[in-house]
């Protein structure tokens, strides 16, 4: 059993900041890309930022310069520092990862995409 569970979010006036954590828990046995979706009503959900399976960043082009993606392999967890939030930023933050988790007697494994249950971001004066 694998959970990702987000937490930081919350309510944050235009120009402020927020840090997203995300952190993967269960019989994992590795982590490939793991980052940062989010989705605003009526909208579909949309990379934010990632940690590729090589291990590089990609960003959404509306949050470059302003989010950074940083991740602590050894606690399984990856962060979302968002700087100078504009209402548009405004959303249900999803963290998801590709984990290879442990079967059974650990003998064998399995690898998954696993989503997080989401954390609302909501940027408003």
């Amino acid at each position: 059993q694998v959970r990702l569970v987000e937490s930081g979010g919350g309510l944050v006036q235009p120009g402020g900041s927020l840090r997203l954590s995300c952190a993967a828990s269960g019989s994992i046995s590795s982590i490939g890309a793991m980052g940062w979706y989010r989705q605003a009503p009526g909208n579909e959900r949309e990379l934010v930022a990632t940690f590729t399976s090589a291990g590089t960043t990609d960003y959404a082009d509306s949050v470059k310069g302003r989010f950074a993606i940083s991740r602590d392999i050894a606690k399984n967890s990856v962060y979302l520092q968002m700087t100078n939030l504009k209402p548009e930023d405004t959303a249900v933050y999803f963290c998801k990862a590709r984990i290879t988790f442990y079967l059974g007697s650990r003998l064998h494994t399995d690898s998954r995409v696993h989503w997080g249950q989401g954390t609302q971001v909501t940027v408003s004066s």
